[in-house]
């Protein structure tokens, strides 16, 4: 994958210190990216000092009624022209300085479409997000594809553009991400891939830090969206049912928490 160009991608909302660390560790990696293309919602939160660091970095500024997770991103790929579009959120650390070579080696093999990281807990991280973790974002490495659904269920579709690359030429075949939708825009994208034939790669040796101390209302309100999103594009989402694979992760978290005491 070394003759290919990589553009990345991160929307931004009141970026801080987490953000402030992250462009340093993208620029040090050792498979060298092009360009950090950033959209960033609100401009009175935007640090110019950051634009310094390097010119790799381009910034544009909108208003938080512009700001939409699918439209957005959708535009971003329109302003690059790039063999592989990195898309990350600011909260998201690379573990190392090979993140991005980890994550595109998948995108050689042929019908592979996408690839994306291993979340890692951030040290504050809590008892049961520390296990949501580990069961979202296992050690083993895997290419999944719609051979894989009576087996895996919904979570073939599964893909988080908290850290994903996508090959250029399969994202624009298959449409790109939705002009609008409240949420899940990555496993839309994956679902349509998936279901045309193509595959989804969770590259475990690429690592990002990323987790969140959800209260239980906070996680209620990301999960109604999440399903407001398969609701509102039944063409990917109707063939699979995610209760299951919700109930398995209730159950194994009490199974957890049990023998941990």
């Amino acid at each position: 994958m070394s003759q290919y160009t990589v553009d990345v991608m991160i929307p931004t909302y009141k970026p801080g210190q987490e953000f402030a660390e992250l462009l340093p560790r993208l620029l040090k990696q050792t498979f060298p990216i092009r360009s950090i293309r950033v959209v960033n919602t609100g401009k009175k939160f935007w640090n110019p000092a950051w634009e310094q660091l390097s010119d790799k970095i381009m910034v544009e500024h909108i208003q938080p009624s512009e700001f939409d997770h699918g439209g957005t991103r959708r535009a971003m790929a329109e302003s690059s022209d790039a063999d592989l579009l990195l898309f990350m959120t600011q909260d998201a650390m690379p573990a190392d300085s090979r993140l991005i070579e980890n994550l595109i080696e998948p995108l050689g093999e042929e019908l592979v479409g996408v690839s994306y990281a291993r979340q890692l807990p951030a040290g504050d991280c809590d008892f049961i997000e520390r296990y949501t973790r580990k069961f979202n974002y296992p050690e083993e490495s895997r290419i999944k594809g719609r051979e894989d659904i009576p087996e895996l269920g919904i979570k073939t579709f599964f893909c988080s553009n908290v850290c994903a690359a996508y090959r250029r030429d399969v994202y624009e075949a298959l449409g790109g991400f939705s002009r609008r939708t409240i949420f899940n825009e990555d496993m839309i994208l994956a679902g349509r891939m998936v279901q045309a034939g193509y595959k989804v790669a969770y590259a475990a040796e690429a690592r990002v830090i990323h987790s969140h101390n959800y209260s239980g209302l906070q996680q209620f309100h990301r999960n109604f969206d999440l399903a407001v999103s398969q609701a509102d594009n039944p063409e990917v989402f109707s063939q699979v049912r995610s209760e299951s694979e919700g109930i398995r992760l209730v159950k194994n978290t009490m199974g957890y928490l049990l023998k941990s005491r």
